[in-house]
């Protein structure tokens, strides 16, 4: 599944860089990709195309403020971004037309996604999430310490260069300040769960290097009519630690949705 469209869309201040991938069922809801915290349209590589191929969904992933392609920030990124993204979603939603699309979010996408759809239940169709985060806690903050160590050097600002451009240190610095900020240490997800509406699916690998040992059970228990898939191998990267496993599950909760869809095959 090649990429049919790219451009750069003006979102009040924000000059954001969109992707979509046409899957072949034009009438299935469109699939929105929000990225992690180090994340971007190119940092998903393949797994867009792969998705659109194997569901037929048309896939759609865009760059955050800040980040990629997307138009550069220059200011500290506020503690309250997660809600921040959520609330600003409709916008981008309204500016691309896309009517009640499937959100798929990773990580902190993940997080973004379910406040999202807590915040404005009638705009989405379904909720995926990918190693969401649920709660800042010692074992989340251990992991970005820890990956700070691995990538706020000369090397690792080269590698995400590739992806980031000149935005490579704000987008590291965004992602390690916030986290590790003791003002930012009580945040959790777990007041925005219940007033999720659509179905939704859990995915999230048990090896995760960022998630404590309770965000599947908050998961299960703030979204009781979730499905949950937990991958025993993953780490924080189901979709490339399983990819296989990850594609069928997501097909085979896309075809609860609709009588049209089907499973991956």
């Amino acid at each position: 599944m090649s990429l049919t469209d790219e451009r750069h869309l003006q979102l009040g201040e924000d000059r954001l860089f969109v992707c979509r991938w046409q899957g072949a069922r034009k009438d299935a809801a469109p699939i929105l990709l929000l990225h992690d915290s180090l994340g971007s349209v190119a940092g998903w590589r393949d797994f867009p195309a792969q998705l659109a191929e194997r569901s037929g969904h048309s896939v759609v992933a865009w760059d955050r403020p800040g980040f990629g392609a997307s138009s550069p920030r220059h200011t500290p990124l506020a503690l309250d971004f997660i809600e921040d993204e959520a609330r600003r979603l409709p916008q981008l939603l309204d500016a691309l037309g896309l009517e009640r699309p499937i959100l798929l979010g990773y990580s902190v996408g993940g997080s973004i996604a379910i406040t999202a759809a807590a915040l404005h239940p009638a705009r989405y169709h379904a909720l995926i999430t990918m190693a969401a985060i649920v709660h800042n806690n010692p074992h989340t903050r251990q992991g970005v310490a820890a990956a700070r160590a691995h990538w706020r050097n000369p090397e690792g600002i080269a590698r995400l260069s590739r992806w980031h451009g000149e935005k490579a240190l704000w987008v590291m610095d965004a992602w390690f300040d916030t986290w590790l900020d003791p003002a930012f240490a009580d945040w959790s997800l777990a007041s925005w769960l219940a007033a999720v509406e659509c179905p939704t699916l859990v995915i999230h690998g048990l090896r995760d290097e960022y998630a404590a040992a309770d965000f599947p059970d908050i998961l299960r228990r703030g979204l009781p009519a979730a499905q949950m898939c937990l991958l025993p191998e993953s780490g924080h990267a189901p979709h490339r630690d399983a990819n296989e496993t990850v594609l069928r599950t997501i097909g085979a909760f896309l075809a609860t949705l609709s009588p049209s869809d089907s499973p991956i095959p």
